[in-house]
Protein backbone atom coordinates (compact mmCIF):
# COMPACT_ATOMS: atom_id res chain seq x y z
CA UNK A 1 0.00 0.00 0.00
CA UNK A 2 1.18 3.40 -0.64
CA UNK A 3 0.33 6.69 -0.44
CA UNK A 4 -1.47 8.58 -3.51
CA UNK A 5 -1.82 12.16 -1.72
CA UNK A 6 -1.08 13.71 0.73
CA UNK A 7 -2.67 17.15 1.97
CA UNK A 8 -2.00 19.34 4.95
CA UNK A 9 -5.71 20.40 6.71
CA UNK A 10 -6.25 22.90 9.67
CA UNK A 11 -5.52 21.79 13.10
CA UNK A 12 -2.75 19.27 12.51
CA UNK A 13 -4.75 17.11 9.74
CA UNK A 14 -3.77 15.15 7.18
CA UNK A 15 -5.87 14.37 4.23
CA UNK A 16 -4.23 11.43 2.57
CA UNK A 17 -5.50 8.73 0.07
CA UNK A 18 -4.01 4.89 -0.52
CA UNK A 19 -3.44 3.66 -3.87
CA UNK A 20 -6.41 0.72 -2.41
CA UNK A 21 -8.85 3.55 -2.47
CA UNK A 22 -8.93 4.15 1.25
CA UNK A 23 -8.49 7.96 2.67
CA UNK A 24 -9.65 9.79 5.13
CA UNK A 25 -7.97 12.22 8.12
CA UNK A 26 -4.96 11.86 10.20
CA UNK A 27 -4.28 13.94 13.59
CA UNK A 28 -0.74 15.01 13.99
CA UNK A 29 -1.47 16.89 16.99
CA UNK A 30 -0.89 14.05 19.21
CA UNK A 31 2.63 13.67 18.08
CA UNK A 32 3.82 17.66 18.68
CA UNK A 33 4.82 16.46 21.98
CA UNK A 34 7.32 13.99 20.63
CA UNK A 35 10.66 16.31 19.88
CA UNK A 36 10.94 15.01 16.74
CA UNK A 37 7.53 17.06 16.02
CA UNK A 38 8.34 20.01 17.65
CA UNK A 39 9.29 22.02 14.71
CA UNK A 40 5.72 20.94 13.36
CA UNK A 41 4.20 23.34 15.58
CA UNK A 42 4.61 25.86 13.01
CA UNK A 43 2.17 26.26 10.70
CA UNK A 44 4.30 26.72 7.81
CA UNK A 45 6.47 23.53 8.80
CA UNK A 46 3.79 21.50 8.97
CA UNK A 47 2.49 22.79 5.81
CA UNK A 48 5.51 21.65 3.64
CA UNK A 49 4.93 17.50 4.34
CA UNK A 50 6.48 15.48 1.44
CA UNK A 51 5.09 12.56 0.17
CA UNK A 52 7.13 9.72 0.02
CA UNK A 53 5.04 6.86 -1.12
CA UNK A 54 5.55 4.68 2.00
CA UNK A 55 5.40 7.39 4.30
CA UNK A 56 5.01 11.17 4.25
CA UNK A 57 8.09 13.04 5.95
CA UNK A 58 8.83 16.85 6.67
CA UNK A 59 12.13 18.67 6.07
CA UNK A 60 12.92 18.44 9.77
CA UNK A 61 13.19 14.90 9.78
CA UNK A 62 10.14 14.11 11.49
CA UNK A 63 8.06 10.99 9.13
CA UNK A 64 5.26 9.01 9.74
CA UNK A 65 4.84 5.64 7.93
CA UNK A 66 1.85 4.57 5.57
CA UNK A 67 0.93 2.03 8.04
CA UNK A 68 0.94 4.59 11.03
CA UNK A 69 -1.28 6.83 8.86
CA UNK A 70 -3.66 3.93 7.65
CA UNK A 71 -3.97 2.43 11.04
CA UNK A 72 -5.50 5.86 12.82
CA UNK A 73 -7.03 7.55 9.85
CA UNK A 74 -10.42 9.03 10.72
CA UNK A 75 -13.22 8.86 7.80
CA UNK A 76 -14.51 12.22 5.98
Amino acid sequence: MTIVNVTPREKWTLHVVFDNGRGGLFDVSPYLDCEAFFPLRKESEFQSVRNGGYYVEWACGADLSADTLEAHLSPL
